[in-house]
């Protein structure tokens, strides 16, 4: 699992103490990038896009996702995930300083794009960018204290959310004082600063020293267990992609709610998923990472069939919030299970091609709205199949640790 020599005393302290800044770092991207996920439809719609090419656009910025995960997770592996981690922050706030500074809507696409602006908004997005999840499992070997800094990480990430879904609410204000152009550019401009302030706050976060990289991308070691775990992120990020990026538009248009409802019932989301990550290490306790990973899957697909056929906004909302409570209770121990057979020195590219297919699943989404013109419910009916069946593929495909 590695070359590592024993680790010494004032090495532990300084993973421990400097884990805050990591913290630090996850809270200001979740507001940064829960607004600008949430904002960016809204926006090119105000800028008068058509709904084909808000569709490419954010293809577009998926498949740069898909790109960027794998060059800085092969990065992290030879010179440090806290180097590809800032890195990324870079690229991102590189984007949302393009949006806020420009009109031209050539640019302001770019920006979205290598912004990593877009897909599914959920309550952990703030949580993980490329590179993070092999930090923590480089820095801390036992996967139980994985698990412990993963739901640390998730319930911060979760809880600040919140924030970034409120300042989507706050345009309505905004726009009577700037006008809406103005107000979208000023908040991305506020999201800038904050992922320039979560990339100085990465620079102060302590990384064990890293194994020296012997294979070009992925020890054959890696490779069976890291496809297993590529086969079933592939399955939930499909199941997803159908279910989740259309959902707040599915709301409008199963309940006639209006979009300030939906806002408020995703913020109210991302405090219930900070909740289950807070819980998942006392429950992680009492059942293994495993079965925790499994149940988690299952249940949040089971969720998602109640929505579709829900008679009752209300009903809707509370299967949608508890599916989000359930969601931050599986999120860190699913992390921690998909890296448990990964060599130490391959964390970084191993997490990075599993984050991609999550990614690569999620192109799903493009099927979401023709499901949705057949019959409504169409699109959480198969989002649901397919995430019960990426849990039940976890209790079949990855054994136990003894």
């Amino acid at each position: 699992m590695g070359s590592e020599g024993p680790e010494k005393p004032q090495d532990f302290m300084g993973l421990e103490k400097t884990f805050r800044y990591l913290l630090y770092s996850r809270a200001l991207r979740s507001v940064a990038i829960i607004y600008m996920a949430l904002a960016m439809p809204l926006y090119l719609n105000a800028l008068h896009m058509n709904l084909t090419t808000i569709g490419i656009v954010v293809a577009s910025v998926m498949l740069f996702m898909i790109f960027e995960s794998l060059l800085l997770g092969m990065l992290g592996d030879r010179y440090g995930y806290k180097k590809s981690i800032a890195l990324g922050e870079l690229i991102n706030l590189s984007g949302a300083f393009i949006i806020g500074f420009t009109d031209a809507p050539l640019l302001i696409v770019v920006g979205m794009v290598i912004g990593g602006i877009g897909g599914a908004a959920g309550g952990v997005r703030g949580s993980f960018s490329p590179g993070s999840t092999a930090l923590i499992a480089s820095n801390w070997p036992e996967e139980r204290e994985r698990v412990r800094k993963l739901s640390l990480l998730t319930t911060t990430a979760s809880f600040f959310s919140v924030i970034g879904g409120l300042l989507v609410s706050s345009l309505y204000y905004l726009e009577k004082v700037f006008g809406a152009i103005e107000a979208y550019k000023f908040l991305f401009l506020i999201s800038g600063i904050l992922l320039a302030l979560s990339f100085t706050s990465i620079l102060f976060v302590h990384e064990r020293s890293r194994p020296v990289k012997t294979s070009r991308i992925v020890r054959k070691e890696s490779l069976s267990y890291m496809f297993r775990i590529v086969a079933i992120n592939g399955t939930s990020g499909a199941g997803l992609g159908l279910a989740y990026p259309l959902l707040p538009l599915w709301l409008v248009l199963m309940y006639h709610v209006s979009a300030a409802e939906v806002g408020y019932l995703f913020s109210a989301s991302y405090l219930l998923t900070s909740f289950g990550a807070y819980s998942s290490f006392r429950l992680s306790q009492k059942f293994n990472a495993l079965n925790m990973a499994t149940a988690s899957r299952i249940l949040q697909g089971l969720f998602f069939a109640f929505i579709a056929f829900s008679p009752y906004f209300i009903i809707a909302s509370l299967m949608f919030l508890v599916r989000a409570y359930v969601s931050g209770v599986g999120q860190p121990s699913r992390s921690a299970v998909n890296v448990r057979g990964i060599s130490s020195e391959d964390y970084g590219a191993a997490s990075s091609i599993m984050g991609t297919a999550s990614r690569t699943g999620q192109l799903s989404s493009g099927l979401s709205g023709y499901l949705m013109d057949i019959y409504l419910p169409y699109p959480l009916v198969a989002g649901a199949i397919l995430q019960i069946a990426s849990g039940a593929m976890y209790a079949k495909m990855i054994k136990a640790q003894p």
